[in-house]
Order: structure tokens, then sequence, then C-alpha cells
């Protein structure tokens, strides 16, 4: 029998990873990838009696392959907090299902729960890197965790996020597997830091990408928020989620939008909502067949017919007085 840990390869996902691990080590077979890479069930060739732990990954996209592991006698724990498709929500007696999808909770969070706590730090981290930094700070206050090292963990946590964003593995600085083998032995993430040089390399990988995106101006300026558009080049898919949850801090109460151009007939999409309004960026992009959470979700196609269409329904998303009537958009500089 086998053990497989199947995860996103953000901060969010390595970061409960990392807690489970360090309580329950194990040696598993692992599936992961790059941020938009969700539908990870159905990679899992497990077989009867083995299990699974799944982490941060849409159950809305993994259901099928998930209803198909637990009728093969595979047993399956689950921790999510995207949302999670109809109810109800499938029920077996070899499942275990912790999903909550309130806009003031990650994955990271949800398991540091359910391991009473032995690892905040880490739960800290991902919930920083998440962009849950209301979160973040709130457990690491109760924590005692004084301010330089919350500020040194949301770096570290914003940086390991940051190099999830690519469309292949030569985006990216580390795959998410290799980057979580250097973390698994580290039950402190400033130790992680101090000793691993692949930290500060995210960091600065991180920073150059932002000093980029800061340089451009939105594409559309809506009552609802900012809209920036970015080119199909390197730099601007690793720096796509990291430039929507940098806009969201800086104009808490505007939404923002971040359309990056995936060749010539379409755009992949990253929406955050306002940070004091946090809801509605779920349901937004699953009316154009994405999905994500109330407060950060996203668009794997949006044809590029549809985008005068999406700034419509982004206006109304976050916009409580837009009118059927108003243009979708003003061309920003």
């Amino acid at each position: 029998m086998s053990h497989w840990d199947v995860f996103n390869g953000d901060a969010d996902g390595l970061c409960a990873l990392q807690q489970l691990r360090l309580v329950h080590p194990r040696e598993a077979r692992q599936v992961t990838g790059l941020k938009r890479d969700i539908a990870l069930l159905e990679r899992v060739d497990a077989q009867p009696g083995d299990t699974l732990t799944v982490l941060d990954i849409s159950l809305a996209r993994n259901r099928e392959a998930l209803e198909a592991l637990l009728a093969r006698g595979v047993s399956v724990e689950y921790f999510d907090h995207h949302h999670a498709g109809p109810e109800p929500l499938p029920r077996h007696p070899a499942l275990m299902l912790e999903i909550e999808a309130a806009p003031t909770r990650c994955t990271s969070l949800i398991v540091h729960r359910h391991l009473g706590g032995p690892h905040t730090a880490w739960a800290v981290t991902g919930a920083f890197g998440d962009g849950m930094l209301a979160s973040a700070r709130a457990l690491g206050h109760a924590a005692g965790l004084d301010e330089a090292r919350l500020d040194a963990l949301r770096t570290l946590g914003e940086a390991i996020n940051h190099n999830a964003y690519g469309d292949t593995r030569a985006d990216v600085l580390i795959a998410p597997a290799a980057l979580h083998a250097l973390m698994r032995p580290y039950a402190d993430p400033l130790a992680f830091w101090r000793l691993e040089r692949v930290a500060d390399a995210l960091i600065v990988r991180q920073r150059e990408d932002l000093a980029r995106a800061d340089a451009l101006s939105p594409r559309w300026r809506l009552p609802a928020g900012a809209v920036y558009e970015l080119p199909n080049e390197a730099w601007a898919r690793r720096v796509q989620g990291s430039l929507a949850y940098r806009c969201a801090e800086r104009e808490p109460e505007q939404a923002c939008a971040v359309l990056r151009a995936a060749g010539p007939e379409a755009f992949v999409v990253t929406v955050r909502a306002p940070a004091h309004r946090p809801r509605g960026a779920d349901l937004l992009c699953l009316a154009f067949g994405g999905g994500g959470r109330a407060t950060a979700a996203g668009i794997d196609r949006l044809p590029r017919q549809r985008v005068d269409e999406f700034l419509l329904a982004f206006r109304h998303a976050f916009d409580p007085d837009a009118s059927d009537r108003a243009s979708p958009a003003r061309p920003g500089g």
C-alpha cells in the first residue's frame, strides 16, 4: 500500500503539507504542480488500500476523480478552502473532508487548527503567501510572534507563492516538489531562509518581477477597481498573482483583475476582491468557466471577444451602483 500527497504548489499548499509532515512524517508519492494545476486527482494512480492526503485544490474541479478513487477502495483526507461546487458534498466512510470557504481561511490555517497548532510559523507563512494578511497577523500575534518576525514570514511566504505562478516549469525558479523537499527538514521557516540559498533567490526573483509590474498602469480603470493587461512573457506569467495581491493591498476598497495574454486568442485572468469587502471573486470567475474563492479567483481561458463582457461583469460584481447602461470600461494609461 502507498500513501499519496496531492497538493497545490503555491505557498498555501506547501505550508499546509509542511505542517502535516512535521507532525506526521511519512514517505509519500507526490502529485503537485504550478498554481493553476488544479485537476490533480485524475493523475493519481492509487490502488485499493492506498491512502491520500489532498491539500489546497478545489473539490469542484476534482469531484469526479475523488469519487472514482473512493469507489476503488482508496481512503482520502481532504483539506481545502476553495469553492467546492454544488451541495451536497461527497460523503463516504473513507473520506475525511475539511473544507472552509470563509474569506478569512486558507488551507494552511485549516491544517493548523486540525493539528492543534504545533507549527504556527509555517501556518502564518502560508497565510501570508495566500494573501490572508489580517488572518496571518492575528494568528502570529496570538502566538507571540513579534513584528520583525511577522514581516520576515510575510516576505518568505509571498516569495514562495510567487514561485508557483507560470505556465511551465521553465517559468519558475524551482519546481514545487523540489522546493518542498528543501523545506521539509525545517520546523522553523526562518531557519529554512537562513540555511537554504533558494529562499533568497526566490525573494530576489519576486522583487525583480514586481519592479517591472510596478512600472505599468492599469489598462482599464473602473469604479469597481483596476484591470491590468500583461503580455505573454515569462516575467508576466510569474508576476500575475503577486501583482493582483499588491493592488488589492494598496487599494483595499477596490477590486483588481490582471489579464495576461495566453496566445493571440485568449487571456488568463486573476481576480482579487476588495480587501474591505472580501467577496464575489469566485462567483465572477465561475461565470466565465473559472473558479476559486470569495476573495481570490481566476479564469484559465477568457476569449478575447469576451473581454468587454468580463469587464462589465467585473463592474457589477464589485460596484453595487453599477448600471447596465454604463460603459464597461475606460482605458487607462
